[in-house]
């Protein structure tokens, strides 16, 4: 194992630590740092290993599984999905970031002003057709969602996102394979990755009692807003 894959292993157990613990983050916290060790490690690596990482949030948080209602967020996903794709061909994805990390910080201080929008069919197709476009081009979905989950139960928010993410990166990952960008080293990458999303999601094990004494909400807040600083750094800095 290389050092620059033993550090990458190290970055995605942190993040999947965070997102394991959260809802969601894996891809904000994680993107940045592995495409300054390695550009090849985003967007593929990552994506695989956030999709090993979901899976067992989902069988985690199962009995709160949702998917009357998580369901039209991955409707929304579908079309997000291969919008995201196409704007990688035909947009600057520079461009692309600038616009997703404005749209974030929109979404945060709408929720932290207290006019967040209602949690139904219509708000969450809408931020499933966010989420797919944002997860295919930057590798950060999370935040469209999680906006509306923001007053939930930790249990609750775990479980909608854990659903959402499981059947969206498979959405992604199809989508970007279509493209051909998916290829033979990307496989060999995700390898040394996963067992980093394994730790950090046995370490999230031992976080959630605390995180779910009230401090939800901050979290995604948090998150979200550095999600926004994220991709807005990645397009100023020229490292999308």
């Amino acid at each position: 194992m290389t050092p620059e894959l033993l550090a990458a292993s190290a970055v995605v157990m942190f993040a999947s630590t965070v997102q394991g613990a959260v809802g969601f983050g894996l891809g904000m916290l994680a993107a940045p740092l592995l495409a300054l060790i390695d550009p090849a490690l985003v967007p593929v690596p990552l994506l695989a290993s956030a999709l090993a990482l979901t899976l067992l949030m989902a069988y985690r948080e199962r009995q709160a599984l949702a998917f009357h209602e998580i369901g039209w967020a991955l409707l929304g996903r579908i079309p997000g999905t291969f919008a995201g794709a196409g704007a990688m061909l035909i947009a600057s994805e520079r461009v692309v970031s600038l616009l997703v990390g404005i749209v974030v910080f929109v979404a945060v201080g709408l929720i932290g002003s207290g006019a967040a929008l209602p949690r139904n069919r219509s708000t969450l197709l809408g931020a499933g057709v966010m989420s797919g476009f944002m997860s295919t081009t930057t590798s950060i979905g999370g935040p469209p969602v999680a906006a509306l989950y923001h007053d939930a139960r930790g249990t609750e928010l775990r479980a909608a996102m854990s659903g959402f993410f499981a059947v969206g990166l498979v959405m992604s990952l199809s989508a970007l394979a279509i493209v051909g960008r998916v290829r033979a080293e990307d496989l060999h990458a995700t390898l040394w990755l996963v067992p980093g999303a394994i730790l950090g999601f046995t370490v999230s094990s031992y976080i959630i009692p605390y995180l779910d004494r009230g401090y939800t909400q901050k979290a995604v807040l948090i998150i979200s807003a550095l999600a926004g600083v994220s991709v807005i750094y990645r397009a100023v800095s020229g490292n999308g």
